[in-house]
């Protein structure tokens, strides 16, 4: 979706000509793999040169759990001469970006485990642990008679998730609970896709500049323009990127898809998942639907997915009648082809004891 993205983003470069912002917030997954192809680099390249360089903006960026961030790290002590601020990893410098009287806190992601040997603190087991950590030092710097604000990646706890978005730990303890950031004017997050993903006066997600999976066919994007004043009161502006394709979902029988009238009010060139209707046998519906429809990236029968969530229901019913040690044996069998001995079984028995004396003594 390259070109899908230089679309948005040039949008997004003229709403920078236009507002002329005191700065550009980048709150991580600046790619969405630590090792991008070429041509994502290209276009962030010559994105970032646009608004850093020719339009002289301020850029405040970190780096995200989709990120490398030792790559993102390169140049970065240099970059800042043009005022691009990049954080690609956390380190024990806490102190702030600081633009026009503003300081902007900037937090990669890290996993608690970085944060527990780059803090020596044994008690850090957890994202929440990590984070309220984290935060804890840097009260201990922050000026609080000016305006702060946090630049972070994270899963704010009750946040709206899509198929879009890594999952940062098992269970919940990927998740930090918002009222951790009290102590600033705003935060500025990434990770959730959906600018709707929590409700919160100061404490919000940009959301993605595109539909990235068909979980989020409903949502809408923007982009956020926030002012603070002296005083720290926040007020949002949202503006619409439009994309050249939408990401969109549809169904209907072969016959009302392949309908001219249809296919005349559809958009037929945007990304779409089609589910069929029809219950009988459909020779090459693929090829068919792709002659009107030429982005089809995903086509569905009706009483499949019927046939799949019911297959889904039974298994979860199975399993919830399960034991922690049945489970992890199901687990073992279908992961290796060695046998689950009682040997093995006791080792796991104590593991699974102690994990839980843990998590109790919490």
């Amino acid at each position: 979706m390259t070109e899908e993205q230089r679309e948005v983003l040039l949008q997004f470069t003229k709403v920078v000509e236009e507002e002329r912002p005191d700065a550009v917030v980048i709150a991580g997954d600046l790619y969405d793999r630590s090792v991008p192809p070429t041509s994502a680099v290209e276009l962030l390249n010559e994105m970032l040169f646009k608004i850093n360089v020719e339009l002289e903006t301020p850029i405040v960026a970190i780096s995200g759990n989709h990120d490398s961030s030792e790559r993102l790290s390169f140049g970065s002590s240099w970059f800042q001469h043009s005022q691009f601020y990049l954080k690609g990893k956390v380190d024990d410098q806490f102190s702030p970006v600081r633009i026009n009287g503003v300081n902007f806190y900037c937090v990669p992601y890290a996993e608690p485990g970085t944060i527990r040997q780059l803090l020596g603190d044994d008690s850090i087991h957890t994202h929440q642990d990590a984070m309220k950590c984290l935060i804890g030092r840097l009260e201990k710097e922050m000026n609080h008679r000016e305006v702060n604000i946090f630049v972070g990646h994270a899963f704010v706890l009750g946040g709206k998730t899509t198929d879009s978005e890594r999952t940062l730990s098992v269970g919940g303890s990927g998740c930090v609970d918002a009222s951790l950031f009290a102590p600033f004017h705003y935060t500025a997050l990434g990770h959730l896709h959906s600018p709707d993903a929590i409700k919160h006066e100061k404490v919000r997600y940009s959301g993605s500049l595109l539909k990235y999976s068909f979980s989020e066919v409903k949502q809408r994007k923007s982009i956020s323009i926030v002012t603070v004043d002296e005083k720290g009161t926040v007020s949002i502006e949202e503006k619409t990127l439009q994309p050249k394709r939408d990401m969109r979902a549809i169904e209907g029988t072969m016959e009302e898809l392949l309908d001219p009238a249809r296919i005349q009010r559809e958009a037929a060139e945007d990304y779409l998942k089609v589910t069929l209707l029809d219950r009988g046998a459909i020779i090459d519906p693929m090829g068919k639907l792709r002659q009107a429809y030429p982005n089809i990236l995903h086509l569905e029968r009706q009483i499949d997915v019927i046939d799949q969530r019911k297959k889904e229901s039974y298994e979860m019913n199975r399993e919830e009648k399960k034991s922690d040690i049945a489970l992890f044996a199901d687990f073992y069998s279908q992961m290796t082809t060695d046998s689950f001995t009682d040997e093995k079984k006791k080792i796991m028995e104590k593991v699974i004891q102690e994990a839980q004396l843990e998590a109790n003594q919490r």
